[in-house]
């Protein structure tokens, strides 16, 4: 997308913005913003990363979307010095690592893949001094996968996984995925209310929702503060509307996902992959996994079944595989998950 009309736009102090959904679970939709919205999300990145006037940051993901665009509107009010590339699977790689520097940037996950796959002779990914060089970067679009998140310790500068949508004008809650801090809970930023309704789906009020409360289908663990942390950490479950109900028993794919990509891991083998439910006469629907361009022996097939069926149960257990040649994706680079 060109991003020249909607800073023309910004820049002539329009005050209300229309953006989509990225339709990863659905048609994507239409989304009303406020110029106050977008500042003030703007202005929380801002404060949790320390950036200041003058920083350098890169621009490498759609600005037809909400992550994107949300680039340019913290460039214009936090004066950071913008550098815009088209968006590609390797963001960096015409950038010479000797003389490059950004202090922020935000990636999705196979971006971020593809750049520490990109190697030098010495087995060193090209691009790391740039990413070592950053105040901070953010992962966001998808979830980082097992392998991704082993890969990602080689970057000495924090990398954080984020959380968010188009309705809360991008991230409210941040998870660390290097160093000594790595941790699997999200942290609400500062200034952020959530709760969780009778499903145990996260709700979000904030000034960049203009304080109306959003409703997720999010399924979360929530965790309150306590003397050690002061801050509402929560751990993403999975959404409510993937829930696969297999003979009456509710199975939540994301975390047989989880499982699947950290055993693929430990066999070297990286693919995109999806759990699902299809039809079933007598289940209501069965529990079957989808990989993306990988084959399965019968050997690896086994171990992961038994590994799921010991953690989870038998209903958990997907009970077929497909390979399939290439995902389809959303505009933003999800797999889309919608079958039949």
């Amino acid at each position: 997308m060109d991003t020249h009309p909607f800073l023309l736009e910004w820049q002539s102090g329009q005050q209300s913005f229309t953006l989509h959904t990225s339709g990863s679970t659905g048609t994507p939709k239409p989304i009303q913003l406020t110029r106050s919205q977008m500042e003030a999300s703007a202005r929380l990145t801002g404060q949790t990363f320390g950036l200041q006037a003058g920083d350098k940051a890169l621009v490498c993901l759609n600005t037809g979307y909400v992550a994107g665009v949300m680039m340019l509107v913290r460039g214009a009010v936090l004066g950071l010095e913008l550098t815009i590339v088209a968006p590609s699977a390797n963001p960096l790689g015409t950038f010479n690592p000797a003389t490059t520097h950004f202090d922020f940037a935000a990636f999705v996950p196979l971006q971020l893949q593809t750049m520490l796959a990109d190697v030098d002779l010495s087995g060193k990914p090209v691009s790391l001094p740039i990413l070592n060089g950053m105040k901070a970067m953010l992962v966001g679009g998808a979830a980082t996968s097992p392998a991704l998140e082993e890969a990602i310790q080689l970057i000495q500068a924090p990398v954080f996984s984020t959380y968010g949508m188009t309705e809360t004008v991008s991230h409210i809650a941040i998870r660390r995925l290097n160093g000594a801090d790595r941790t699997e809970l999200f942290q609400v930023l500062p200034g952020v209310e959530v709760g969780t309704d009778e499903r145990g789906c996260l709700h979000i009020t904030a000034a960049a929702s203009n304080f109306e409360r959003i409703q997720t289908n999010d399924v979360v663990d929530l965790i309150q503060p306590d003397s050690t942390n002061g801050q509402v950490r929560f751990r993403l479950l999975g959404r409510a509307d993937s829930i696969i109900n297999t003979g009456g028993v509710k199975v939540q794919p994301e975390a047989i996902e989880r499982m699947i990509e950290a055993r693929l891991a430990d066999w070297g083998v990286s693919s995109r992959l999806f759990v699902a439910g299809l039809p079933d006469e007598r289940l209501g629907q069965r529990v079957v996994l989808f990989l993306e361009n990988t084959d399965l022996t019968a050997e690896q097939w086994d171990t992961i079944q038994q590994e799921i069926r010991t953690t989870s149960g038998t209903y958990a257990v997907p009970k077929a595989w497909y390979n399939v040649p290439a995902f389809t994706e959303t505009a933003t680079g999800k797999i889309n998950r919608l079958i039949g």
